[in-house]
């Protein structure tokens, strides 16, 4: 008992250091089916009885923004701000963390501040069972066969297939147009 009090009192004397409390240190999105970005706000204040200066930020991914509203990175005791983060859908899908971190004043460059956590919800649109296939090298040269689903309230077509290795051929077998096809892969 003595040793998690010891480890919560740490912890909170870490966040106090800090200068700046946020509201939330994870921010959970989830996005429509056809986002391109979605975005994360991050509001906090500075609780301490001085001035608190974000030194520097960053997000740990090319595919996420950071912003912090009006570039302005001093704040005085009790002044509010807001970290705004930027997610790039790109071919994502599924549940993906990203993280921004900040650093404050005179933190050490390899420990941020803070690390402000976006969790963001993609929905996954086409499903692929089983996502490769492989051929034992020896092995024979039968065809395998590749499960797709649209998972959407709208169908979406494939109108054609196409493989970058002129080593194998595809057939593309529509089961319910729209929504499910099989795609046979044979080595030639």
């Amino acid at each position: 008992m003595k040793i998690a009090l010891g480890i919560w009192f740490a912890l909170m004397v870490c966040v106090q250091a800090a200068g700046l409390e946020f509201k939330e240190l994870l921010k959970e999105v989830h996005a429509p089916a056809d986002a391109k970005k979605v975005t994360a706000d991050f509001e906090f204040t500075n609780k301490t009885d001085k001035p608190v200066t974000v030194a520097k930020y960053e997000a740990t991914c090319s595919c996420m923004a950071v912003m912090i509203k009006e570039g302005k990175l001093r704040y005085a005791p009790g002044e509010s701000g807001l970290v705004r983060a930027e997610f790039d859908m790109g071919n994502f899908s599924g549940v993906v963390d990203k993280v921004v971190a900040l650093w404050l004043d005179n933190d050490p460059m390899d420990k941020p501040s803070v690390s402000l956590t976006v969790r963001v919800h993609i929905p996954v649109l086409v499903s692929l069972e089983p996502k490769t296939v492989k051929w034992d090298l020896n092995g024979n040269a039968d065809a395998q066969t590749i499960q797709i689903k649209m998972n959407h309230t709208k169908p979406i077509k494939i109108s054609s297939v196409s493989c970058s290795s002129e080593a194998f051929s595809t057939q593309l077998k529509t089961v319910e147009e729209g929504k499910n096809y099989e795609l046979v892969v044979t080595p030639k």
